[in-house]
């Protein structure tokens, strides 16, 4: 069964379907990139929602994606990971993946994880603490207007490049310690 959605404000629609296992699939007519931009307080809360599911062990079903492409071709993504399909359900849960503004702030979040799980750089903007994470607003910030790639990810260069200048030439500078020779 597919639900016609429109978000508020988008000229995209999302169709949603679910399969007889509990799958849903997301069909998107335009590619991840075009996705709007969200509001860096909702990027916040769904960060503190999804932590909250995660320390809850909420389980979430697979999902899928499937966006379509300028050409007319499909680009296909499957969330088939226990944590990424639990912070999906979280983003679900409080705003709904059944509009563009929905679906952007889940990619944008599990982009935002990715992107701290392989970017060194960006580690000292996050806090990382036994029950989570706190993130720099900036980061924040950053994640909630940058676009997303083709995979639904974040260009690392381009994220960083879109970060304040100060911020960035804070994360470079050497640490002083008080330490002496």
């Amino acid at each position: 069964m597919l639900l016609r959605m429109e978000s508020r404000g988008q000229s995209s629609s999302v169709h949603v379907g679910a399969g007889p296992d509990g799958a849903v699939t997301y069909m998107v007519d335009v590619p991840p990139e075009a996705l709007p931009a969200v509001c860096g307080r909702d990027l916040e809360r769904a960060w503190y929602a999804a932590r909250d599911a995660a320390l809850a062990q909420t389980r979430s079903v697979i999902r899928g994606f499937r966006f379509r492409q300028p050409d007319g071709t499909h680009t296909e993504l499957a969330l088939a990971d226990r944590d990424a399909r639990c912070w999906a359900g979280a983003v679900d849960g409080m705003v709904g993946m059944g509009t563009s503004y929905g679906l952007s702030l889940c990619l944008r979040l599990l982009a935002l994880v990715d992107l701290l799980a392989r970017a060194r750089w960006a580690l000292p903007l996050a806090r990382l603490e036994r029950d989570g994470a706190a993130l720099h607003p900036s980061l924040l910030r950053t994640a909630a207007i940058t676009p997303l790639t083709a995979e639904a990810r974040f260009d690392e260069a381009r994220f960083r490049a879109s970060l304040p200048p100060l911020l960035v030439q804070t994360m470079l500078s050497p640490r002083l310690t008080g330490a002496t020779a």
